[in-house]
């Protein structure tokens, strides 16, 4: 499972360059542009996938490496992260060909993945070999998920029918609030996960580029919309942070105070 891990982490950028030289039809910006919604980023917010990419690579190979090989934790993620790759992978495709219903189950499918595995690295009190190499590809990815998965949903809405494109604004706020209830909850999970809510503030900031220069009807209440869940994640960050470094603190000092008896 390890050197799967491995493989689909290759696997995503072979398949992304390959999407945007049209091997499977439109590329993923031609197909995003014929249904424009209130919760599409600035074109340049795309380019996170480049780090992400080459991040998940990093630790795809860091990860199969010296002691790191037999870590009970990365052993416990690499079936989730493995999936999270590999349908991160299948969802460029399906989107080029416009099959919006088989994205959203790869896209959800892969935030659940990836979601998971951040989470439990999150909350790990260590991994053999360090952690960051771990936390920080899985975080981004999951970040940019937990938006780009709302995103791919309002697109499925027009594309089918659900949504107006001339009326868009009520169903564009149900899915920021779901959006917001999604990244608060797995920050939370995550006790403040900085990574996790840099991808997701990035995204945020470009809805509000986007929308802020868009004329669709409804766009000048969908920007100030997306700041204000980035306004949120900041403060709930700073608490979780500041609470765990305090009960981490507690608990070291509980310790000290057990030695020195």
């Amino acid at each position: 499972m390890r050197l799967l891990v491995l493989l689909f982490a290759l696997a995503m950028p072979v398949v992304a360059w390959l999407s945007q030289a049209g091997a499977f039809g439109p590329d993923n910006g031609t197909v995003s542009d014929r249904y424009p919604t209130l919760l599409v980023a600035a074109g340049y917010a795309f380019s996170i996938w480049g780090l992400i990419f080459l991040l998940d690579v990093v630790y795809a190979a860091w990860q199969l490496g010296g002691r790191r090989r037999t870590d009970p934790l990365l052993g416990r993620i690499a079936p989730a992260t493995a999936t999270g790759f590999a349908l991160t992978a299948l969802w460029m495709p399906l989107f080029s060909q416009g099959l919006f219903g088989l994205c959203l189950l790869v896209i959800f499918g892969a935030l659940a993945a990836l979601a998971w595995a951040a989470v439990q690295v999150a909350r790990a009190p260590a991994i053999e070999g360090g952690r960051l190499w771990a936390w920080l590809p899985l975080s981004l990815h999951a970040g940019w998920l937990s938006l780009a998965g709302f995103l791919n949903l309002a697109q499925a809405g027009l594309a089918f029918g659900w949504i107006r494109p001339d009326a868009q604004l009520g169903a564009s706020l149900v899915l920021f609030l779901l959006a917001a209830i999604v990244l608060l909850e797995l920050n939370r999970r995550m006790r403040g996960n900085t990574a996790y809510v840099a991808a997701a503030l990035w995204g945020l900031v470009a809805v509000w580029v986007e929308q802020s220069r868009s004329t669709l009807p409804g766009a000048d209440t969908a920007a100030p919309v997306a700041v204000v869940i980035a306004v949120l994640l900041l403060p709930q960050t700073a608490w979780l942070y500041w609470r765990r470094r305090s009960h981490e603190g507690a608990r070291a000092s509980r310790e000290d105070a057990r030695l020195s008896r």
